[in-house]
Parts: C-alpha cells; structure tokens; sequence
C-alpha cells in the first residue's frame, strides 16, 4: 500500500465558506478533507449559502477530493432533555442536508453520553433519536457514529456497541463509522500492540464494511487513560509503528482519512500531510 492509495486529510476551517475549505484542503496537498457545517459550539440551524456548498462538491469531484462534515460538539445522540433532544434532532437534519449539499461522505457524529443510573436507558435514546432522524432524512450523506474515549461516558468504546446500536435502527444501511485512532487507544479498545486483534473482532462484527471515515490523531495519554487527548503524528503514545500499522490495513483504502492533531496558529496540517506520505513511501 502507498501513500496514494490513501485519501490523507485534515480538519479544515470553513471561514473562506465551503468552497475555500476544499480548496485549502488541496492547496496542503490532501485527498480528503474534514470541516464543521455551522458554529461547532452550536446547534442552532444555519441557513447557508447552496451555491457555495454545491460549488464545493463540483470541485471536490473534479479533484477527487474526499469531504466528511463533522457534527457541533454539543450534539448529544443519548440527551434525557426533551426539549435538547428536539434541537439536536434539528441540528443534525440540517449538518446533513449541508453535508449532501457539499457531496460529502457523511457526517460525523460522537455515540452520544448518559449519565443516568441504567446505561440501557441511554443506547434507548440512542436509537430513538438515530430512528427520528433517519426518518426524516433522505439525502445521499450517511450518519457516520464515532467510537468514544471514555473521558465523558463509559459508552460507544467498543465494536460490539457500534455495531450492535447501528442494527437497531430502523434503516441501518443508512449509518457508517468513522474511527478515530486517539479514542481507540484511549478507551482500550486497542492498547498499541494488539491492532491485529481489532482488525479479527471487526471482521467477526461486520464492522469494517461499515468503515466511512477515519480520524488519524496520536494519543497524548496511554491506553486506557479514557482521556481524549490527541497527539501530533508520531509524538503520542501510538507513536510511528502504530500508525503505520493502521494506515497499511487494507479496509482503510478509498475512504477519508483524516487529521484532526493541534497546528500552530495558524498554520495547518500540510507538514503532518507530507510526513505521512513520505513514511508510506518509504
């Protein structure tokens, strides 16, 4: 497997709008690229700009760019509010239908946290809240669920709960994953050196099929820390032969893969880009 064979990405802001975005993405030499919809501390509805969002999908095309959107930090798929649940249900329809309108793969959304009492309460709202929006959904960009770390709920850790909550739903065909390498570590679910083991127990679960998207962050914490913390490439404690243990398992082949690791303000991943193509050509 070569450098090329990987859509290698990172985070970009969509200040310049969603055109620039894809464009900033390709300037640092990416294949694919990852960015907010709207205030990622908000879940307010965003009206925007249609011909920007479809002027990115165009350029992304002509380019063979690859674009995941991910959804605004507060979006919680287990909240017990009521009224919380309607505003996120809201937010999410609307990321998706700017997701769609930039030809996105799909949009990123964290497993959800709950802190109540019963933790089957929580994948309850869980499903409930996916129903609701798959109901109501019928564009072409997939809700993509990602595994968690730990740090804020012992939820949405391991293989089982994402594939399991995914075949609950009313249209799982409709739902994929996005990995994220910092959160795996963190929660245990991979320790470093038992990659091979996770590559078996998502072959035996169907998960890798369902695999859309990764997020490709070093970890700042060991395993098992369920700290969320993430790490330049190869300055955490995956390290290189982690990564490139992950980056050379053949599933990960034709989907965005992305960087989300901290850059000098305001600088941007294009460095980290090419460290990564250079240790896959070597």
């Amino acid at each position: 497997m070569t450098a090329m064979s990987l859509h290698i990405g990172s985070h970009v802001s969509i200040r310049g709008g969603y055109l620039e975005a894809a464009k900033t993405a390709e300037r640092m030499g990416g294949r694919s690229f990852q960015y907010f919809p709207k205030n990622p501390r908000s879940l307010a509805v965003k009206s925007f700009d249609r011909r920007d969002a479809e002027a990115c999908a165009a350029y992304c095309r002509d380019n063979r760019l690859l674009s995941i959107a991910h959804a605004p930090y507060p979006t919680n798929l287990a909240t017990d509010d009521g009224e919380k649940r309607e505003t996120v249900i809201r937010s999410i329809l609307n990321d998706l239908a700017i997701a769609d309108a930039c030809g996105s793969v799909g949009l990123i959304v964290h497993f959800g946290v709950y802190k109540g009492p019963d933790p089957l309460q929580g994948y309850i709202r869980i499903v409930n809240t996916l129903n609701v929006v798959l109901h109501q959904w019928d564009g072409n960009a997939m809700i993509l669920i990602e595994n968690q770390s730990g740090e804020h709920a012992r939820m949405g850790m391991t293989l089982e709960e994402l594939t399991q909550i995914r075949s609950l739903t009313a249209a799982p065909e409709r739902i994929g994953f996005c990995l994220d390498s910092c959160h795996m570590l963190a929660s245990g679910l991979w320790d470093g050196h038992n990659w091979q083991e996770v590559v078996d127990k998502g072959h035996q679960l169907g998960y890798w099929p369902q695999l859309k998207a990764v997020h490709l962050n070093d970890s700042v914490y060991p395993t098992r820390s369920f700290k969320d913390r993430h790490a330049n490439i190869g300055q955490g404690e995956i390290g290189r032969a982690g990564l490139l243990e992950l980056l050379h398992t053949p599933m990960l082949q034709g989907i965005p893969i992305v960087l989300e690791t901290p850059t000098p303000e305001p600088g941007t991943h294009e460095q980290e880009i090419r460290l990564l193509q250079q240790w896959m050509s070597e």
